[in-house]
């Protein structure tokens, strides 16, 4: 999933040469990003590793990627399982919690495990 690829933790190598060439290239240019992001906050982030520094983004912009990828969705998507309010309901509007969190802890699973 997308947490998985931002942190570089996705397992998936591709079904052909094609993939994961594709999956390098992206690879590459998260770390160009990252890499990025590092030189512009020196003060905040030049003791992080490149894998923490991947870890604070992800978890200061989850939130934001969730919402940006079911903005699309109907008012009335539902998440397709208990995950809100420490389990006991569904999330509605376009996937989200009443509160507007994110409904999964699916990206803080280890992805073998899902």
């Amino acid at each position: 999933d997308i947490g998985d690829i931002v942190r570089g933790r996705d397992l998936f190598l591709g079904y052909n040469d094609r993939d994961r060439e594709k999956k390098r290239k992206l690879q590459d240019n998260l770390e160009k990003i990252f890499k990025n992001i590092k030189n512009k906050n020196k003060l905040t982030l030049e003791s992080l590793t490149d894998e923490e520094i991947r870890e604070y983004w992800w978890e200061l912009n989850r939130e934001k990627v969730w919402k940006a990828i079911t903005c699309g969705a109907p008012d009335n998507a539902k998440y397709f399982r208990f995950t809100c309010s420490k389990g006991g309901s569904i999330a509605h509007e376009k996937c989200h919690c009443i509160d507007g969190t994110v409904p999964t802890n699916f990206d803080y699973v280890p992805q073998y495990l899902r």
